[in-house]
């Protein structure tokens, strides 16, 4: 059993696995490889000069990998519903458990609608400014909250905002991931670039 299951694999899905991950909770992300960003390139992405979506993913995934999410690249999820001690998510591969699970799969809210998430008026998934749902611990982030307003951006950042809502959860406490450069230096070594 995974502390979160993530399913989708674009920015806002590894936003929140590269959080709870690196936060040492178990994740596994579903990664169909669906994302739009293979059709994208980016150069409107805060700190990103420019760069293919396709090569950008590449570096996402990697980063996602390197803190020790299992990614399950490829795997398709075919349903999820609640549990006694959590959700239950069907691959065609198998049945996952998890604690928490965040919907990061662009505009398609089928899976949402398996939950029996809120929706709003204007047919995207009610959620609060943590992504949270109507189902506790059931997370929305990206397009299937918002009516027409997509961007990499603006998705990364949901996933972001979910993933760390679920670590105040896990530790009772408002959590900040706030890294700074010994951090940096104890993860990955002497930096080659200070940032001149």
């Amino acid at each position: 059993m995974a502390d979160v299951a993530i399913v989708g694999g674009g920015p806002a899905g590894l936003s929140a696995a590269l959080f709870t991950a690196k936060n040492g909770l178990s994740t596994i992300v579903f990664d169909a490889d669906g994302t739009w960003m293979h059709k994208a390139h980016l150069f409107n992405y805060l700190g990103i000069g420019s760069v293919d979506g396709s090569a950008f993913m590449a570096t996402a995934r990697q980063q996602v990998d390197d803190f020790g999410a299992d990614r399950k690249q490829g795997e398709e999820v075919t349903g999820v519903e609640t549990s006694n001690d959590g959700f239950s998510i069907a691959t065609d591969d198998g049945e996952y458990e998890a604690d928490y699970l965040i919907l990061a799969t662009g505009a398609n809210r089928d899976l949402a609608e398996d939950l029996d998430c809120a929706f709003t008026d204007e047919g995207v998934v009610d959620v609060d400014v943590s992504m949270e749902t109507s189902v506790e611990d059931a997370y929305a982030t990206g397009a299937m909250g918002r009516t027409e307003e997509w961007q990499a951006v603006i998705s990364a950042g949901d996933g972001a905002a979910a993933a760390l809502d679920i670590l105040s959860k896990e530790k009772g406490e408002h959590y900040h991931d706030f890294d700074v450069p010994a951090d940096a230096e104890e993860t990955f070594g002497a930096m080659v670039d200070d940032g001149e």
